[in-house]
């Protein structure tokens, strides 16, 4: 029924990645969880050869946190794909989802064996249980037409259009096995939800239409077993991780001005359970809060700062307990930064950053240490640079990152110190509400770059996440203006301090860093070459393209029907006969996020002005590129166009 494998068998040999002859494999863990007394971490585990673009089959595997013995891994469905993982409130038992081909799986492992609670045609996400521990509930999205997100491949556009949107609801099933209840009402689509202590209910956030584009609006509601759904508060901000306090008198939320779902960034909010208006807890804190829990009667925040992250403890009623814990690295866990024991006062999380391969820490929160030694032996000659600047009266960060061997004419250091000048790409993120964190760089465009010797310039302008909220509302209608400031003024900065040409210098981005791909190769003549992914050129157009308009109004204040001046003013093929700049461009066949339309519109301009350009449309995939086939074309594509125009003739 299920194979039990030792997962030492995923440790790769020892080898150096910058002189090793032969491929190696990097150790990857997602989905971090840890039981209750803080003694064992659950993990999706999985290999990614070196060079391959994507990561093999991932098992769930469970470890002890002192690191010593030796994990073990299961995997029930060699096809599927594992997620979900949650502890049973005595630290027991693990629920998780195994989804494949239509279906997703609730599992329970308890004791070694693997025992099916219940199973749904579409999808399921996020058990959570209850906390006597005899029910587990779960997000059901029966008959599915789609993954859940704007990212994921949108259904094809035929026959009637907008007939039948997916509902997302909240299910309960006995820990045990039996049937399946669904709470939370047909036609109302559940993002987020947490259990009301004592089992009576549940509180999430949730909207009525196309989950993919309603996120923007959706209210916070009370979800009870027996009685009718009514709502907590509807502020006008985008809204994460609802979490109800230990006494049931209060919900605890991120909020904030978010581009995207799951790209989660904001101040720590409080609201009534009864209702209310929320107060901001974290009012003006120059950071930005990416996760909740509570411990006790406080909560524990995840933490963005500049391009760092880490944790940070408010009090309901003070809040900000002290300034966040943050390093240069990433942290992550399956809900949230971290994971934390009953207690709050152990904690485990998978640590990564430019140099340091991913590796999972345990420890009292704040002074975690690393348990597992599968990469071990990955060597990273990357350097990375924390980069600050000023600009127009605002502080500027962003990682600059040395590649092992520079592109230039005689051998380099990869040192900041270097004096052989090299060719740099600067990527610029997407969201725009998000931020570049240091991530180890084993595969995708960072990688694809470094590896074939470019410096890396990667900014975090005005619009990010990292410096408060104010900071992350700084490009409000202002799309391309001060952001682009901000990231030609970082370029003066780096070259102040690092050996780059430049007139050898390329931009990169993709989703909103495509649309500002565009913007910037119709306002700036700096950049010799220039690779967009899935951007925008038409604000116009695009409003009535794209699958997620909602996302637009809090940004562009109105939507392009009322004043599409503004949209009009911030769209990069109204600039196009400045371009000059040499460009690629890639998209998803079926990208509900950027439809191909608008770089098909952008393409059209660039040849019609004889600016030299490509375009290449992958078939049946969505935002994000993940078919291994599209995802190697596209870094060979990238490669070839800017050693075409980069490399020193």
């Amino acid at each position: 029924m299920f194979a039990l494998i030792a997962a030492a068998a995923l440790a790769p040999a020892p080898v150096s990645t910058a002189t090793s002859p032969t491929p190696v494999s990097l150790a990857k863990y997602t989905g971090l969880a840890m039981d209750p007394a803080g003694k064992r971490i659950a993990t999706v585990d999985s290999l990614h050869a070196a060079g391959a673009p994507s990561a093999g089959h991932g098992i769930v595997t469970i470890r002890d946190t002192t690191g010593r013995a030796r994990p073990v891994g299961y995997d029930p469905c060699d096809v599927c794909r594992y997620d979900g993982l949650s502890w049973s409130p005595d630290g027991r038992a693990l629920a998780f989802v195994a989804s494949a081909r239509g279906e997703a799986i609730l599992w329970r492992l308890e004791n070694g064996v693997l025992t099916k609670i219940t199973s749904v045609k579409g999808l399921a996400a996020n058990p959570r249980w209850s906390a006597d521990g005899r029910s587990i509930a779960f997000l059901a999205t029966i008959d599915a037409a789609k993954e859940t997100g704007a990212t994921m491949p949108g259904v094809r556009q035929i026959g009637v259009i907008g007939e039948k949107d997916d509902s997302r609801r909240i299910a309960i099933v006995p820990a045990a096995g039996g049937a399946t209840r669904l709470v939370s009402p047909e036609g109302t689509f559940v993002y987020e939800y947490d259990w009301m202590p004592g089992g009576r209910g549940f509180v999430g956030t949730a909207a009525e239409g196309n989950g993919d584009n309603q996120w923007w609006v959706a209210t916070l509601r009370a979800f009870p077993i027996d009685g009718a759904m009514r709502t907590i508060a509807a502020p006008k901000m985008q809204m994460n991780f609802p979490r109800v306090s230990p006494d049931g008198g209060s919900v605890a939320f991120i909020g904030g001005l978010m581009s995207d779902f799951g790209a989660v960034g904001g101040d720590v909010y409080l609201v009534p359970i009864t209702g209310g208006t929320p107060r901001d807890l974290t009012e003006k804190a120059p950071a930005t809060f990416t996760s909740l829990a509570w411990r006790g009667q406080r909560l524990i925040a995840g933490v963005t700062q500049g391009g760092s992250t880490g944790v940070a403890a408010v009090d309901p009623v003070k809040g900000l307990l002290a300034p966040p814990t943050v390093a240069a690295e990433t942290l992550d866990a399956g809900d949230g930064r971290v994971a934390l024991d009953r207690s709050g006062v152990w904690a485990a999380a998978v640590a990564e950053d430019y140099s340091t391969p991913p590796r999972i820490l345990f420890g009292p929160l704040g002074r975690m240490k690393p348990i597992s030694h599968e990469n071990d032996a990955i060597v990273s000659s990357n350097v990375a640079t924390d980069i600050r600047w000023r600009n127009d009266g605002r502080a500027v960060q962003g990682w600059l990152v040395a590649p092992s061997a520079p592109v230039s004419s005689t051998p380099a250091s990869s040192t900041v110190a270097s004096s052989a000048k090299a060719p740099m790409i600067t990527v610029v993120h997407g969201g725009p509400a998000s931020a570049s964190t240091p991530r180890f760089p084993w595969t995708g465009p960072v990688a694809a770059f470094l590896r074939a010797g470019y410096w890396v310039f990667q900014p975090n302008p005005r619009g990010s996440y990292g410096q408060g909220a104010a900071f992350v509302r700084a490009n409000v209608r202002d799309f391309g203006g001060g952001d682009l400031s901000d990231i030609l003024a970082g370029i003066d900065a780096v070259e102040k301090q690092a050996p780059i040409d430049g007139e050898r210098l390329g931009v990169y981005g993709h989703s909103y860093g495509g649309f500002m791909t565009m913007w910037t190769v119709t306002h700036s003549q700096r950049f010799k070459a220039a690779v967009a992914g899935a951007g925008i050129s038409d604000w116009v157009a695009y409003y009535g393209q794209n699958g997620i308009d909602q996302w637009m109004i809090p940004y562009f204040g109105a939507s392009a029907y009322d004043e599409p001046a503004i949209y009009d003013a911030l769209s990069p093929v109204r600039f196009v006969k400045n371009a000059k700049t040499p460009t690629l461009m890639y998209v998803g066949e079926r990208d509900v996020e950027t439809p191909a339309a608008q770089s098909l519109e952008f393409w059209h301009g660039l040849k019609a002005m004889g600016v030299p350009t490509e375009l290449v449309i992958y078939a049946d995939e969505g935002h994000a590129i993940r078919d291994p086939k599209n995802l190697a074309d596209q870094e060979g594509r990238m490669l070839g166009w800017f050693d075409r125009y980069l490399r020193a003739k």
